[in-house]
């Protein structure tokens, strides 16, 4: 880690790669480094440069990384919530940690955490650990980091406030009158369905047997009469 002496911002140089371009003549070697600069105060950048010598292309990098900086939110030296970071096959968490834990990190993830001022913080890289997605893998962590005042000002409520316990009645009432209502349907049809289905049976069955008892004696007495 460097100090500028004009800017009195810290810079860390995370990786340099050496690219190497096939041509007609033979090889042309070039640089790419990524540098991560920050003021210890919750302000961070990073950037990437690319030259035919190191010197020039860490310059360029940190010149872009003073341009592109962001404001970090912190929550006593520590980060105010759990937060997944993703850039192409690249996962990076960062989870708050309790004051004295220190910054438990590494690689490109620890330069940036040192430059932004974070003192206590858990972190994990899962998957590729290539140092360019590394550092924009936690930059895009760092940007949906919210404290509980920004979510207060967003969402328009206070947390534990008036607005919150005003709405626990309604949500209570609900269940209570959803009942009343689908329940009194179902009994006024269970009860008069067997009464409707009940009669016609009852009538059908005593009748027939009737019809057919009263008609047999009066064939066979009048039939023994002519004889």
């Amino acid at each position: 880690m460097m100090i500028n002496r004009e800017t009195e911002q810290a810079e860390t140089v995370v990786h340099i790669n050496r690219v190497a371009k096939v041509v007609k003549g033979g090889k042309n070697f070039s640089f790419s480094a990524v540098v991560v600069t920050g003021d210890g105060e919750g302000k961070v950048g990073y950037g990437t440069g690319k030259a035919r010598e190191v010197p020039p292309a860490i310059q360029k990098a940190s010149e872009r990384a003073k341009r592109f900086m962001v404001r970090v939110p912190m929550v006593g030296g520590t980060v105010p919530h759990l937060v997944w970071g993703r850039w192409g096959g690249t996962r990076v968490l960062l989870r708050p940690a309790s004051p004295g834990t220190g910054v438990i990190a590494g690689g490109g993830v620890r330069a940036v955490m040192e430059s932004a001022g974070i003192q206590d913080v858990l972190t994990k890289i899962v998957g590729s650990r290539n140092p360019f997605n590394v550092v924009r893998a936690t930059f895009d962590a760092l940007g949906q980091l919210m404290t509980a005042e920004q979510v207060q000002r967003l969402r328009g409520v206070e947390i534990g406030g008036g607005s919150v316990e005003a709405a626990s009645p309604a949500v209570v009432a609900v269940p209570a009158e959803a009942p009343a209502e689908v329940v009194t349907p179902v009994e006024e049809a269970v009860a008069e369905e067997p009464k409707e289905v009940k009669a016609p049976v009852e009538e059908a069955v005593a009748e027939e047997p009737a019809a057919e008892v009263a008609d047999a004696p009066e064939e066979t007495v009048e039939r023994g009469d002519s004889s």
